[in-house]
């Protein structure tokens, strides 16, 4: 069995370490939570990612069950909310425990737990028996369903990103950026500064880029852009892979508030950019991390130079168990002192997280 904690987790917060040492499962996790607290959900997610355990340390005869213990902070209070998942036949997950509380910064003290009781195949938080406050419940699960894991690898022929979208999916981002065309065309219509803010970021980093060129097509439409120097539109499937990630990228950082979960993790946003993309990157994610939690799995010593020392997490791994380092500031200052930039600490190898 393992443990792994996250604790004190910033507004913006990184995380490094060696090929294999935890970052993707930490993101997975959280992405498991995000479907967990939607209705009938949590089975679907097993199933898709190799059934019950596949999820478990060492599969379930080396770990029999899953618990965690999660708190979200809000104005008010502190959200807690604990469960535990044991393996059960055939290959899938069913709920020992499941308690909730919500504690006042006001009143003080810790709340007593509610119970959500055991056996259930799906969380019960979604909907809760009348015996708890619904209202506590309903807004923790809210608060975790607002959590969203995004992923921009897949610029196959068969990408989504590639393929004609319904112009009417455009509240959110998805996670693999294939409604990203119904999105520009919402922002290219009502909030045509912001627009114009993700085309000049994109044209800082491929100069031929000059703008968008969307059209509703009966109700639908397809990712094409406007050369600096011709006048046929390039289309996605057209487009370097690099390229479009960093579309998706440049859009997702900065969308408007209310069009974005209040937790953003990205896994490898580097993948395929240029050394001056990757910096642009950290410098929205920075500036993004004002408004909302944005948590990042990367590789990349640049990306890493965008933020402090004191925000970043290093991943390594004892025996196939996760651990997680934190470090503060005045750890390093001497180094820091001499020019040394946080990036440059983790590839020294000063901060850890060496293969």
């Amino acid at each position: 069995m393992a443990e792994f904690s996250l604790e004190e987790i910033p507004k913006a917060a990184v995380l490094i370490g060696a090929n294999g040492s935890g970052k993707s499962n930490v993101l997975k996790f959280f992405e498991m939570l995000s479907w967990m607290v939607k209705p009938r959900q949590l089975g679907i997610f097993v199933g898709k990612n190799g059934g019950a355990s596949d999820n478990l340390f060492g599969g379930d005869s080396v770990t029999p069950r899953l618990e965690a213990s999660i708190r979200v902070l809000t104005a008010a209070g502190k959200n807690d909310y604990e469960f535990a998942l044991a393996h059960a036949h055939p290959d899938r997950f069913i709920f020992t425990s499941e308690q909730f509380r919500f504690s006042s910064f006001i009143q003080g003290g810790k709340a007593k737990w509610q119970s959500l009781g055991s056996g259930h195949g799906e969380a019960n938080i979604v909907d809760p028996p009348c015996c708890v406050n619904a209202t506590t419940a309903g807004v923790i699960a809210s608060l975790l369903k607002n959590c969203a894991v995004f992923q921009f690898h897949d610029t196959s022929d068969q990408s989504p990103i590639k393929k004609k979208w319904d112009i009417t999916d455009n509240v959110r981002l998805r996670q693999h950026g294939g409604n990203l065309a119904p999105i520009l065309f919402r922002l290219q219509h009502e909030d045509v500064r912001r627009y114009e803010l993700i085309c000049m970021f994109i044209s800082d980093v491929l100069p031929e880029f000059r703008n968008f060129a969307l059209e509703d097509e009966f109700g639908r439409v397809y990712l094409r852009w406007q050369h600096a120097h011709f006048d046929k539109g390039v289309g996605a499937h057209l487009t370097s892979d690099g390229s479009l990630r960093f579309f998706c990228l440049a859009t997702l950082l900065n969308l408007p508030p209310r069009l974005l979960p209040d937790v953003i993790l990205l896994d490898e946003p580097e993948l395929g950019l240029h050394p001056v993309a990757i910096a642009k990157i950290g410098d929205m994610i920075r500036v993004l991390s004002k408004d909302k939690q944005v948590i990042v799995a990367t590789q990349s010593p640049i990306l890493v130079n965008s933020f402090e020392v004191d925000e970043l997490f290093v991943l390594e791994t004892e025996r196939g168990r996760t651990e997680a380092k934190k470090f503060h500031r005045e750890q390093f200052q001497v180094w820091l002192d001499d020019g040394y930039s946080p990036g440059e600490l983790w590839r020294i190898n000063l901060l850890g997280g060496r293969p």
